[in-house]
């Protein structure tokens, strides 16, 4: 990793947001505010801490949204009346910023070992 990229982070990593943020403003209102939402909701609650596992699972909401707008379908038929449950799901086997942060501090004060 160079300084730069140390600095402001992988420019690959900031295209590949910026193509998932293009693919959100593409999507009916509906689809754009839900979005939002369940991205504020992974923000807020904890969502995965690696870049790889955000791009799929942002990705995966997208597509999923995309086939959902092109059927006509609204988001709640999608992600069921629940859509903190379905949040969760998504990412129930990925490592949240609590865990890493949990991790960090034990490992810090000697209670990790």
């Amino acid at each position: 990793m160079s300084f730069f990229e140390k600095i402001i982070g992988s420019l690959d990593q900031k295209k590949e947001w910026k193509a998932l943020e293009a693919r959100a403003k593409a999507l009916p209102n509906e689809y754009q505010t839900a979005y939002k939402a369940i991205q504020k909701y992974m923000w807020t609650v904890g969502g995965p801490t690696e870049w790889q596992d955000m791009s799929r699972i942002y990705g995966g909401i997208l597509d999923l949204f995309e086939e959902g707008a092109a059927g006509d379908k609204s988001v709640l038929d999608l992600t069921g009346d629940d859509v903190a449950a379905f949040c969760d799901d998504l990412v129930k086997d990925e490592q949240s910023w609590k865990d890493k942060y949990r991790k960090r501090l034990n490992d810090m004060l000697g209670g990790g070992k």
